[in-house]
């Protein structure tokens, strides 16, 4: 049985570079003060999106759809990243536009699910 290679921390850092132009910096402060926690989140983000064609959805698919994630849940430092990432992809700006809508139009239904208890006082009012 072959013992797996485990990347460096500066390799690591390498990669994502790569990927995505720039190391976010909670990325760069865990590589300095909990490398295996950086490790394992590389390899979750491999999981999550594979980079050797073995996903059901295109790479820019599965970029879209984490900027509308991270859009949606607040996470400034993943709508970074992914903006940078879909920067180099050269992702078509429209649908750059199309993934902030769709992002937007979901919280807003968040909201307005949410508004249900006060919908139904308001009615009962009526």
């Amino acid at each position: 049985m072959t013992k797996a290679v485990v990347p460096t921390t500066d390799q690591i850092l390498a990669s994502i570079t790569a990927s995505l132009g720039t190391v976010p910096v909670a990325a760069q402060l865990a590589g300095e003060v909990a490398p295996k926690f950086l490790l394992r989140h590389v390899q979750d983000s491999g999981f999550a999106m594979p980079k050797d064609g073995s996903g059901a959805l295109t790479e820019e698919t599965r970029t879209l759809i984490y900027l509308a994630v991270a859009l949606a849940t607040g996470s400034r430092a993943c709508v970074e990243a992914m903006t940078n990432k879909a920067n180099g992809l050269q992702i078509d700006p429209a649908k750059l536009l199309e993934t902030f809508k769709i992002a937007r139009f979901a919280e807003a239904t968040r909201i307005l699910g949410n508004a249900e208890p006060l919908l139904a006082s308001l009615k009962s009012q009526a």
